[in-house]
């Protein structure tokens, strides 16, 4: 049904909720599965019912980058799909105190870290192959103080753009996966740190401005990656996939 069977997929924040849980979904396509994380005692855990290549890199580092690629076409010859999921929060402040250390690790992961594994990774993908981007239904507004964040999910939508516009005569698609606000550690330490700041429950404050009146599970993520990352979706490129329960409606 998927077209995934004996094909390649390389996930970056391979370890993460979003991560493992597309991990799953790929592994019961029959998939071939590298995961790349930061965290090498959360990829020793995993277990799934898939052939897996877990490795251990920074996403913003070229050269751990490129040795990754190399390590996963070497163990399964190409790729076909890329999953580029790495990410992290940064902060929430005014512009005068927003900390540049933190705005540029924040661009770093997620768009260097993007730019990086495509640059990589490309010329070892098949025709009829799919890239997937998590941006977020951040990359879809703008909310005070979150610069890093915000600033680095709007990006990635220009650099999906550029990518779909260059790989489709290659017959490689290219789109972003949109989340909202996800069931999860990451976003609970984003609405610990909020809620701190805005004098609430931020967990609820959210669940509130979301039209469907909940957070999204993991699963419900990776389905629609699934959706992307497969044959169903063979004519489909460059657009932006809100999973948002209306969010950005």
């Amino acid at each position: 049904m998927f077209g995934l069977e004996g094909k390649t997929c390389l996930i970056t924040g391979g370890a993460g909720s979003i991560g493992l849980a597309t991990a799953r979904v790929m592994a019961e396509a029959g998939a071939n599965l590298v995961l790349v994380d930061r965290d090498p005692e959360a990829l020793e855990a995993i277990r799934l019912d898939a052939p897996v290549l877990t490795l251990t890199a920074d996403v913003s580092d070229e050269a751990q980058v490129a040795a990754c690629i190399d390590r996963a076409v070497d163990r399964f010859g190409a790729l076909d799909v890329l999953f580029s999921n790495a990410g992290n929060f940064g902060t929430v402040a005014p512009i005068e105190d927003y900390p540049t250390d933190v705005f540029d690790s924040v661009l770093a992961t997620h768009v260097r870290g993007a730019f990086l594994l495509a640059k990589h990774a490309v010329p070892h993908m098949t025709r009829g192959g799919s890239i997937v981007i998590t941006s977020s239904v951040a990359g879809l507004r703008g909310d005070p103080g979150v610069y890093g964040y915000i600033t680095a999910k709007h990006a990635l939508t220009g650099l999906m753009r550029v990518l779909a516009k260059e790989l489709a005569p290659r017959g490689i698609r290219v789109n972003t996966i949109n989340p909202g606000p996800v069931s999860n550690g990451f976003q609970q330490k984003v609405e610990d740190d909020l809620g701190t700041i805005i004098g609430r429950d931020a967990t609820a404050f959210f669940d509130e401005i979301i039209p469907m009146g909940r957070h999204a599970s993991p699963e419900e993520i990776a389905r629609s990656v699934l959706y992307l990352a497969s044959d169903l979706s063979a004519f489909t490129t460059g657009i932006v996939l809100p999973v948002d329960g209306g969010m950005s409606v």
